[in-house]
């Protein structure tokens, strides 16, 4: 008699739940050769996944890697994978909660700043794999005439990321990929991270205070005026134009469009 759908999806979820878990019994139905007992080929199996596994992020985190040490990252990986298993089957994908569990992951409380790094990490893969897109040209905005400029809005590019961080997370990021020591280099120092991708390379870039919170407003849909307004306020000497040159050089957006009477244009 056929199994149900309900059936069939118990069966699944016990499968990848032993394929991570050695602790769980050997799903039903896995069976070896005449009928013998495969506890022994799928324990092969469930290790040749997990490997696979803790290689995958280990591309994916490779300064996380450095920083901690190889045996310590494996030993570790193999801990977030059985918390939390794939639910993409695109490898690269996976990973996405590693940098929460770094702050849950009470043998690296030491190291604060870990998280902040593993999010840089992840930004850039995600940059890598966006979407093409042309950078804004840089004399868009010289096109648009004066009164309309306040109120120019803007399109974020596909590969723009934004990373925030209490601890000197680009420049730990930037000495452990590049293979340099942290020497020199002060922890506690607050750095945030632009990260984008204008040509074919994704670049990150540590941010003067305030232009974090500049292109996020922009990205989140505010006009220039606004987004202006809001972080001279938080940051009373924030450069706009200076801002302003970085994202246009950067790419962080690929279009803007500013309301003129009844119309819109659009760069």
């Amino acid at each position: 008699m056929p199994r149900s759908e309900t059936e069939i999806g118990a069966g699944q979820h016990d499968f990848s739940a032993a394929l991570l878990n050695p602790e769980l019994p050997l799903p039903q139905g896995i069976v070896g050769p005449h009928g013998k007992n495969a506890f022994k080929r799928f324990a092969v199996y469930r290790n040749n996944v997990t490997v696979s596994l803790i290689d995958a992020l280990a591309g994916i985190f490779p300064a996380i890697q450095r920083l901690v040490g190889e045996s310590f990252f494996r030993d570790m990986a193999r801990l977030y994978i059985a918390k939390e298993p794939p639910r993409s089957p695109v490898i690269f994908e996976y990973g996405g909660g590693f940098a929460a569990f770094l702050e849950r992951f009470e043998p690296l409380a030491r190291y604060p700043y870990l998280p902040d790094v593993a999010r840089l990490e992840r930004a850039w893969l995600d940059a890598f794999h966006a979407a093409d897109a042309d950078p804004l040209h840089p004399g868009s905005l010289g096109a648009i005439p004066p009164e309309h400029l306040a109120g120019t809005t803007f399109i974020a590019h596909p590969a723009a990321r934004i990373v925030k961080s209490g601890f000197a997370a680009v420049s730990i990021f930037s000495a452990s990929r590049e293979d340099r020591t942290l020497e020199g280099i002060r922890p506690g120092d607050p750095e945030d991270g632009l990260i984008t991708r204008p040509l074919d390379a994704v670049e990150i870039r540590r941010l003067p205070a305030g232009a974090a919170d500049f292109f996020t407003a922009l990205i989140a849909g505010a006009s220039l005026g606004e987004a202006a307004g809001e972080t001279v306020a938080r940051h009373p000497g924030f450069d706009l134009p200076s801002a302003i040159s970085a994202m246009l050089e950067a790419g962080v957006f690929s279009g803007c469009s500013f309301g003129a009477a009844n119309s819109e244009e659009t760069a």
